[in-house]
C-alpha cells in the first residue's frame, strides 16, 4: 500500500549535502516526492510503499551525512499527490539564507581521502579535493547566499567535468561549491629563502599547476622538514608553522623564532594507528580525533613513549590532531613514507603567528610577518576570508554521564554553529531583538543573537594588542553582515579597563545602542545554564584567575546563587593580597608571599625556600601590602593555585598564562601514573588539608552581590602544604592533597547552599575547571553527594564562554523590548 508523509528534519541540515543525500535515498527506496531547504530545517514530501517508506525514514535518522546533525524528525501522514518522480526543489532564497552557513569547515571525508591516493582517479594527489560532505565553508564565503560566486572560489570557473558533477544530484559533488581539480581549481605554491639562510631574501614563487609540479613541491617540503627546517603551511583558516616533532633541534628553533618559550606544541600524525603508538586513546577520543571537525585532542601520553625535549615537557598530555585538509594528508603521507626506522611520524602544527598576534591568513602577509620564522612557505591561491585557529578539546570522565567532550578552545570545525537561547524570542517583543556580546579580555569570543539563535564566534584570542583588536572588529563586522544582524543592545564585562568594554560604552555614546554590563562570574554560570536549558536558581561555582568584582576587588573563587538575570554572592574565598597586581600573576612567588602574609605563615619553615627565592623582593612585597600600594585583593582560586605551585618550587617564572596551575596538576600524574591506586601514606591528610568555613561580616552598605554569607579560609590548607614540604613529602603527593582540598570545598559549598535554600543543582564554570583532576573528581564527589551537576558542554569553561553568558543575561533581562 502506497502512503504519503510530510517529513521535517531539524538540526544541522543545511550546507552539508542533506538534500542530495535525501535524493539518493529516495532513489534507493523508490520514494517519489520532493525535498527542499527552509528556514527551520529540511522538508520532504515522500510517497512510497509502507515498508519502503519506513526504511527511508529510519535511514534518514540513523545514517545522515557525517557533517550533519539530526536533532528531530517530525512525521505527518498526508493525502497522496501521486508524484511519479523525486526532485530537489530550490527554496525561496530569503528563507534559506539565514541557515545556509550553520555548517563550519569540514575535514576531508573518507571518500575524498581514498580518491586523493588513488592513481586511477582524476583528482589523484590534487591538494584541494573536496565534495559536498567536506571542505571549506565559512573560511571562504564572502556573502550570502552560499554559492560559488559568493566565495573565494569565484576566481576558478569550473571545467566541464567538474561542472557536470556539480549539476548531478546523484553525484557526491552535487552543489559542492569548492569543487575543483588540477585543470580548473586552486594550486599550491612554494617559496623559500635563497641559499637556505633565514637572513637571505625570499626567492621566486613556484606553482604546482600540474600533478607533477605539485608533487615536486611536496617532495621539497618533506626534504626541508627532514633537514630540520621550519615551514609555514597554509591551511583552512590560516597558516601553520610546521617542523619535525621528533627533531629536538627543530622544535627548539621553532620556539626561539616564534618567541614561544614553554607552552606545549600540538602535533599532527597521519592516522590513528600512529597516535596509539605514543598516546592512550579510548573510543570516545578516537571518534573525536577522526570526526569531521578534526580538533586538537589532548591525550594522555603512553608511559613507554618518548618525545623530543621541549615538545610538551612535564605534561601528562599531548595535543594531537589528524590531517583535515588534502594538503595536510599529502604532507603527512609523504613525510611518513620518508620517516626511517620505528619512529612515529609526527609534525608540530602550531598557529602561524608571532607570539600573541592573530594567525596569518594571507600569503603576502605570511612572507612579511613570518619571514624570520619560516625557512619556506607552502601557500596556495585560494583566499581565506575568515581567520580560524584549530579547536582544542579533551575527553573527560563525567560521572554517571560517562565520557564527555570538554572544549579548551572552540574554533575551526565547530564555530559558527549556533547555540540556542533559552526560552526563544521574548513574547513581548513583536520584532526580532538582537544582542551583541563583546566577551572578555582573555580568550575572547563574541556572541551575536538572532531570534533564538546565538552565534558564538571562533576563538579570537587575548585582547591585549592592536592586531587582535582589529581582528575582533573584522570578525564582528563579518558576522553582522553574513547573518544580517543589526544589534539593538550590547552586553559587556563590568571591568572598566577591558578593551571590548570600552568599545561598548563608546558605541553607546556615539550611536545610542544601550549597554548591559554583566559581572564576569555571573556570565560564567549563566553560560552553563543556557547550554543546558536551565533557568535556575542553581548553586553556581565559578573558579578562575581574574574577574572584576562588584566591590572593585578581583574575584575568582565564587559561589553564586544564580538564575539567568541575577545572582547573589553566597560564598567566596577570603581575600589575599596581590603585591604588584599583574606582576603577581607573572611572578607567582609574589602571589605566594601574599598568601603567606594573609595566612600568617611567613615564619613557617616550609616557606623558607620561597622567601629565599624572592630575595630582596620579599621586603618590597611586604611594604606594598602594608601600605596598600598597587596591591589589589583577590578571592581567586587560580591565584591560590599559582601560590601553591610557587611554594612547592614547581613554577616560579611562568612562560605562558596558567602554567603554574597546569604544572601543579601535572605533578600529580608524575607521582601517580595512570592507573595507580596507591593509598595516601598519611590517612590524616584530608583532615589537615581543610578550607575553613567562616561567617562573613557585613556592613550597612553591603549588598547581596558584593558581600557573601560565608568565606572559605585557605589558611589550614596552605599550612598543611608547608608542613608536608618541610617534612619532605613528595611534591606530587602534596599536589594531590591540595587538589583534594578544593574538591572537598566544592562539595561543602554545594551542601551549604542545599541546606539553606534547598537548591540541588550545581553549575561549574571558570578556567580552573580546565584542570582535569579537579573537574573529574568534583563531578564524582558532587554526584555521590546527591547533586545534579551541569558543566559547560558546547563551549569551554574558561573565558571562551563569557560572551554567551553575557548575551543570555542581557536577553533575559530585556523585559521591555529593544527600546528599554
Amino acid at each position: 500500500m502506497i502512503e504519503a508523509l510530510d517529513i521535517q528534519v531539524k538540526g544541522i541540515v543545511q550546507g552539508v549535502g542533506f538534500r542530495p543525500f535525501v535524493y539518493r535515498l529516495a532513489k534507493k527506496y523508490l520514494v517519489n516526492g520532493w525535498v527542499l531547504n527552509a528556514a527551520d530545517g529540511v522538508f520532504i514530501h515522500a510517497e512510497a510503499e509502507s515498508k519502503l517508506l519506513d526504511e527511508f525514514v529510519l535511514e534518514l535518522s540513523e545514517n545522515p551525512p557525517a557533517a550533519s546533525q539530526v536533532d528531530e524528525i517530525e512525521l505527518k501522514e498526508v493525502p497522496l499527490e501521486d508524484f511519479d518522480t523525486f526532485e530537489i526543489r530550490f527554496s525561496d532564497a530569503g528563507a534559506v539564507e539565514k541557515t545556509t552557513l550553520v555548517s563550519p569547515d569540514l575535514a576531508t571525508c573518507d571518500d575524498c581521502a581514498r580518491e586523493l591516493f588513488n592513481p586511477n582517479d582524476r583528482r589523484f594527489r590534487y591538494p584541494f579535493i573536496n565534495c559536498t560532505n567536506c571542505g571549506p565553508r565559512f573560511t571562504i564565503i564572502e556573502k550570502l547566499p552560499y554559492d560559488r560566486k559568493s566565495t573565494s572560489m569565484k576566481e576558478f570557473p569550473m571545467c566541464e567535468r567538474c561542472a557536470t558533477e556539480y549539476g548531478d544530484p546523484l553525484d557526491r559533488r552535487f552543489h559542492a561549491q569548492p569543487d575543483a581539480c588540477f585543470e580548473c581549481g586552486p594550486h599550491v605554491s612554494w617559496r623559500e629563502h635563497e641559499d637556505g639562510s633565514i637572513d637571505a631574501p625570499l626567492g621566486p614563487v613556484t606553482w604546482g599547476t600540474t600533478r607533477e609540479e605539485s608533487d615536486a613541491l611536496f617532495a621539497r617540503a618533506v626534504e626541508q622538514l627532514r633537514a630540520g627546517k621550519i615551514l609555514a603551511v597554509k591551511g583552512l583558516g590560516g597558516f601553520h608553522l610546521v617542523c619535525d616533532a621528533n627533531n629536538a633541534d627543530a622544535v627548539a628553533l621553532l620556539r626561539a623564532r616564534k618567541h614561544r618559550e614553554g607552552k606545549a606544541f600540538a602535533v599532527m600524525m597521519p592516522d590513528l594507528d600512529a597516535v596509539r603508538r605514543v598516546c592512550q586513546v579510548n573510543d570516545a577520543e578516537a571518534a573525536v580525533l577522526s570526526g569531521s571537525q578534526r580538533p586538537i585532542v589532548l591525550l594522555k601520553k603512553r608511559p613507554d613513549a618518548t618525545f623530543a625535549p621541549a615538545l610538551a615537557d612535564a605534561l601528562p598530555e599531548l595535543g594531537v590532531m589528524l590531517p583535515y585538509t588534502p594538503v595536510q594528508h599529502l604532507l603527512l603521507h609523504d613525510f611518513a613514507e620518508a620517516t626511517e626506522g620505528n619512529v612515529v611520524p609526527m609534525l608540530v602544527m602550531t598557529s602561524g603567528n608571532i607570539h600573541d598576534e592573530p594567525i596569518v591568513i594571507d600569503d603576502a602577509d605570511a612572507y612579511e610577518k613570518l619571514f624570520a620564522v619560516a625557512d619556506a612557505f607552502m601557500g596556495h591561491n585560494r583566499a581565506i576570508r575568515a581567520r580560524y585557529d584549530d579547536s582544542v578539546v579533551r575527553v573527560i570522565s563525567a560521572g554517571s554521564a560517562g565520557e564527555a567532550v570538554q572544549f579548551v578552545r572552540r574554533a575551526r570545525g565547530y564555530a559558527p554553529l549556533p547555540l540556542t537561547m533559552p526560552g526563544g524570542q521574548p513574547a513581548e517583543q513583536a520584532e526580532t531583538f538582537s544582542i551583541f556580546a563583546t566577551g572578555p579580555e582573555q580568550k575572547n569570543t563574541f556572541t551575536l543573537t538572532r531570534d533564538s539563535e546565538a552565534f558564538v564566534s571562533q576563538h579570537i584570542g587575548d585582547m591585549e594588542n592592536a592586531e587582535t583588536f582589529d581582528a575582533w572588529l573584522q570578525a564582528k563586522d563579518r558576522y553582522e553582515t553574513l547573518f544580517e544582524i543589526a544589534p539593538q543592545r550590547i552586553a559587556c564585562d563590568r571591568h572598566p579597563e577591558y578593551l571590548a568594554s570600552k568599545w561598548a560604552h563608546e558605541q553607546e555614546r556615539s550611536s545610542g545602542v544601550p549597554v548591559t554590563e554583566v559581572q564576569h562570574h555571573h556570565a560564567h554560570i549563566v553560560s552553563v545554564l543556557a547550554e543546558h536549558g536551565l533557568e535556575g536558581p542553581v548553586c553556581g561555582i565559578a573558579f578562575d584567575g581574574t574577574g572584576y568584582g562588584e566591590d572593585g576587588a578581583i574575584w575568582g573563587g565564587e559561589v553564586l546563587l544564580s538564575n539567568l538575570t541575577a545572582f547573589e554572592r553566597f560564598a567566596n574565598f577570603a581575600y589575599v593580597p596581590m603585591p604588584g597586581g599583574a606582576a603577581a600573576v607573572k611572578h607567582p612567588l609574589r602571589m605566594a608571599y601574599g598568601a603567606l602574609w594573609a595566612f600568617d605563615l611567613l615564619e613557617h619553615p616550609g616557606a623558607a625556600d620561597a622567601l629565599a627565592a624572592l630575595g630582596e623582593q620579599a621586603e618590597v612585597c611586604d611594604q606594598m601590602i602594608e601600605r596598600g600600594l598597587n596591591t589589589p585583593m583577590t578571592s581567586s582560586v587560580g591565584r591560590l593555585f599559582d601560590a601553591a605551585s610557587a611554594l612547592l618550587g614547581i613554577c616560579t617564572e611562568p612562560t605562558y598564562e596558567g602554567e603554574p596551575a597546569i604544572l601543579l596538576e601535572a605533578a600529580i600524574d608524575a607521582a601517580a601514573p595512570a592507573g595507580s591506586t596507591a593509598a595516601d601514606p598519611d590517612p590524616d591528610a584530608t583532615a589537615r588539608y581543610t578550607l575553613e568555613v567562616v561567617k562573613n561580616t557585613a556592613t550597612p552598605e553591603s549588598t547581596a552581590q558584593d558581600t557573601s554569607v560565608v568565606l572559605f579560609d585557605a589558611a589550614p590548607t596552605f599550612r598543611a602544604l608547608l608542613e608536608d614540604k618541610a617534612a619532605g613529602v613528595p611534591t606530587g603527593i602534596i599536589a594531590r592533597r591540595f587538589h583534594d582540598a578544593f574538591v572537598q570545598v566544592i562539595v561543602t559549598a554545594a551542601e551549604l547552599v542545599r541546606a539553606m535554600y534547598d537548591i540541588n543543582t550545581v553549575a561549574l564554570s571558570g578556567g580552573v575547571f580546565m584542570n582535569r583532576y579537579l573537574v573529574e573528581h568534583a563531578l564524582a564527589a558532587l554526584e555521590a553527594a546527591g547533586f545534579t551537576v551541569a558543566v559547560n558542554r558546547d563551549l569551554p569553561p574558561n573565558d571562551g564562554c563569557i560572551s554567551f553568558g553575557q548575551a543570555v543575561v542581557a536577553w533575559a533581562s530585556n523585559t521591555e523590548g529593544a527600546s528599554s
